[in-house]
């Protein structure tokens, strides 16, 4: 078989899968990543995800394959055409060097643009210490209220208890203390 050749149905294949994912993804409603981003980010406090367990875009994806096989056929095929680079043993490897060159951009880039699209305004819960809240549910002795905050330009709201264990009245200001589970500690200011 022709090296040509070769190189031509990789290009195509890889072109293929990746236009083929770009409608299906698209008429199906599903990313094509495959990665869920987690249940429960209803803008509470316990939504969000940590730097750490960021969903992001896997290095085996379905698109970097698919990347590096068109890009290994497209370059195949202009070094098959190359006189100095006819050679299989030359252009093969030369081709799958460029592959795995494209395949990293296409992976840079996308990772890139998922940490934009995925870092919302949504606030880590941690940094809400010493944040000033309004109390919108009236916090009864030893129970619990509701108050809510602004962190990042968005307001949250989460269920509130009072450090002292007192009342503290609808629209009274707090003070967030703590932080335990989902519940958040409040102190009067």
């Amino acid at each position: 078989m022709d090296l040509f050749l070769v190189y031509l149905i990789c290009f195509g294949v890889g072109l293929l899968f990746t236009l083929a994912s770009a409608f299906m993804s698209h008429d199906f409603g599903h990313d094509v990543t495959g990665h869920d981003t987690g249940g429960g980010t209803d803008g509470h406090a316990e939504a969000g995800f940590g730097s750490h367990d960021m969903p992001g875009f896997a290095a085996l994806s379905p698109t970097t394959i698919a990347s590096f096989v068109t890009a290994f056929g497209g370059f195949g095929m202009i070094l098959s055409k190359i006189e100095a680079t006819q050679s299989p043993w030359l252009s093969a490897p030369i081709a799958a060097l460029g592959g795995f060159a494209i395949a990293a951009c296409v992976l840079w880039l996308f990772r890139a643009v998922f940490r934009k699209t995925q870092g919302s305004s949504e606030g880590r819960v941690a940094t809400l210490v010493g944040t000033s809240a309004t109390v919108i549910t009236p916090i009864a002795a030893d129970g619990v209220g509701e108050i809510a905050y602004v962190q990042g330009g968005t307001r949250y709201t989460g269920p509130a208890r009072s450090e002292a264990g007192a009342i503290i009245a609808n629209g009274a200001t707090v003070r967030i203390t703590r932080i335990v589970g989902t519940q958040f500690y409040v102190s009067k200011q």
